[in-house]
């Protein structure tokens, strides 16, 4: 064991731990057996010390030590360690134990690659040394809005294939008609074709709704410390530190960062999240609707409607031999609410800001970036595994439409609304009976125009 002290005292450190007695306290002090926070934004987290850690170095701070930061950052960044990161995501705060953690992570990496100890700080500060320059407060958000574009990317990537598929079938199903349906009841002929065509339609506007929200992410506040403010760095260097770390984290993460020109709103407010976050809540909107339409569809196969076929991916009773259930639409739907329950979350955290700093950053962060991942997940095994694999009954599709009285609408126009109606309920539901009556008023004359074609 080692022994690491800060203002509240001692604390036995495991001896070989990466971790540090701040990690350690909030480990314990958030006890939650929740989860860590999630792995993207630890990542954008380490990006955003290397980045700094570079900047210093190439300011001519500390030459040596920060090329160790670097090279620490590296080698975490090829693999995230296991067991390392303690800290439940969510946290009181802002996120300042989760940067502490990355901070003393980051440290004894670089202790170790240096060839000292765990713990030897004089060599290698995790709070005078990787995170000179920094606050949680300009850190977190700035991982945050990283870590939300790489998703989004992610996201708009699958919704865009999910489009090409549902384009495919939109022609693929193009001859197959079929009885339309309003509020559940039988509405007039369309095709199968023209119903996957409006699902195509929707995930676009979806796609292009994600691709324009990232530009909203790409201000951060690096370099703006705790309050949106200048950090007091060596040799009078912040505004150097200010002006090359945004750069030089952009160059590091592929993305067109800028640095905000009011550092101090991003500091104080997450309004970006709740935006991005309702764009992914109408994602999950269009995706229920489609889900649930192949879930009606599909349905029977005796009993339901059976219009079409999804593939079988799984025995779906433990009791009834036999029986195929629409697993996948309903995990999609699943997701949707999860994601419309985080968009619910996002709003309230994100208005619970005060003054210079919203301290349910790290529900925030939680929320959307689980959102995003779930979405990205799901709209790729929907996908695959039941938009691709689905096929029409197109003997069942004929059937029905054969069945109905939809038909009738097509007498509207030479008869009047009036008469169809009067004629089908007079012949009692026989559809033969009541296509001939029909014929035969407009032979009468009894329409003002002309029959239908």
């Amino acid at each position: 064991m080692r022994v690491e002290k800060d203002f509240l005292g001692e604390r036995e450190i495991p001896a070989e731990a990466l971790y540090g007695i701040h990690s350690l306290r909030a480990a314990e002090n958030f006890a939650l057996g929740y989860r860590p926070a999630h792995p993207r934004l630890i990542r954008a987290m380490i990006l955003v010390k290397k980045a700094a850690a570079q900047t210093w170095e190439s300011l001519g701070v500390k030459v040596a030590t920060y090329r160790f930061i670097i090279a620490a950052c590296d080698s975490l960044l090829s693999e995230l360690p296991e067991g390392v990161f303690i800290v439940d995501a969510l946290q009181g705060g802002a996120g300042t134990s989760s940067n502490m953690n990355i901070n003393e992570v980051i440290a004894n990496t670089a202790l170790q690659i240096a060839g000292k100890h765990p713990g030897d700080y004089m060599c290698v500060h995790p709070l005078e040394d990787v995170n000179l320059g920094q606050s949680t407060n300009d850190v977190y958000p700035t991982a945050l809005r990283i870590a939300a574009v790489e998703l989004l990317r992610e996201l708009s990537g699958q919704c865009g294939k999910l489009q090409d598929s549902l384009q495919r079938k939109e022609n693929e199903f193009a001859d197959v008609k079929k009885l339309g349906r309003t509020e559940l009841m039988d509405a007039v002929p369309v095709t199968l074709g023209a119903e996957f065509g409006a699902y195509a339609q929707a995930i676009a506007r979806d796609r292009w709704r994600l691709y324009k929200i990232e530009e909203r992410l790409r201000q951060v506040n690096l370099g703006g410390a705790a309050v949106g403010r200048e950090a007091v760095a060596p040799g009078g260097k912040q505004r150097k530190y200010r002006q090359r770390v945004v750069e030089t984290l952009r160059q590091l993460c592929g993305i067109g960062l800028a640095a905000a020109e009011y550092p101090m709103d991003i500091t104080q407010n997450c309004d970006v999240f709740v935006e991005v976050s309702g764009l992914l809540k109408a994602l999950s909107v269009n995706l229920t609707k489609i889900a649930n339409d192949f879930r009606l569809m599909a349905s029977g196969p005796s009993g339901g409607i059976g219009e079409i076929f999804l593939a079988p991916l799984q025995a779906g009773s433990s009791i009834m031999p036999g029986k195929v259930n629409p697993v996948l639409p309903e995990m999609v739907m699943q997701c949707a609410i999860k994601v419309q329950a985080n968009d619910y979350a996002i709003g309230v955290a994100a208005s619970r800001g005060e003054f210079e700093l919203n301290a349910f950053v790290p529900l925030i962060a939680d929320a959307l970036l689980e959102s995003l991942s779930l979405l990205a997940r799901s709209v790729l095994l929907f996908r695959e595994r039941c938009v691709e694999v689905l096929t029409p009954n197109r003997d069942r599709c004929a059937a029905l439409l054969a069945s109905s009285s939809a038909f009738a609408m097509a007498w509207v126009p030479c008869l009047g609304y009036e008469t169809v109606a009067r004629i089908l309920s007079e012949n009692g539901g026989d559809l033969r009976q009541a296509r001939q009556a029909l014929e035969e008023a407009a032979r009468r004359g009894e329409g003002d125009f002309f029959p239908p074609g």
